[in-house]
């Protein structure tokens, strides 16, 4: 992937069936919030794609070279409506066990790469 970076999350959301079926609508591409969307395009997030199984997430996400996770959105209603979307989604969501605290998505460690391997 050329001048691009691959990060592989994951979290976990809530053991309840009701709050896993809420959070699976607001990511159907109809309920995108059009200033989330925004703002991941302007802070460097080329791709992202969240699968589930159960109640746990995998997210791949892939980004412009000096992608910094840490950066705000450029403006301020950006941020406002990021920290109104995170307050949301934090009603679904909960922390791995191996989370440091106040971390939401853990980054996973590669450990096979089809690329790399001999033949």
């Amino acid at each position: 992937m050329d001048g691009r970076l691959r990060y592989c999350l994951a979290l976990d959301l809530k053991q309840n069936q009701d709050l896993i079926e809420q959070y699976i609508a607001h990511h159907k591409p109809e309920n995108a919030w059009p200033q989330i969307t925004q703002n991941m395009r302007e802070l460097g997030i080329l791709d992202m794609e969240i699968y589930r199984v159960d109640n746990r997430l995998f997210m791949i996400m892939e980004t412009k070279i000096g992608f910094d996770p840490n950066k705000p959105p450029l403006t301020a209603l950006g941020k406002q409506k990021s920290d109104e979307w995170e307050a949301l989604m934090w009603k679904y969501q909960q922390p791995l066990k191996s989370a440091a605290p106040g971390e939401k998505w853990v980054k996973m460690d590669k450990i096979y790469d089809l690329k790399s391997a001999l033949i």
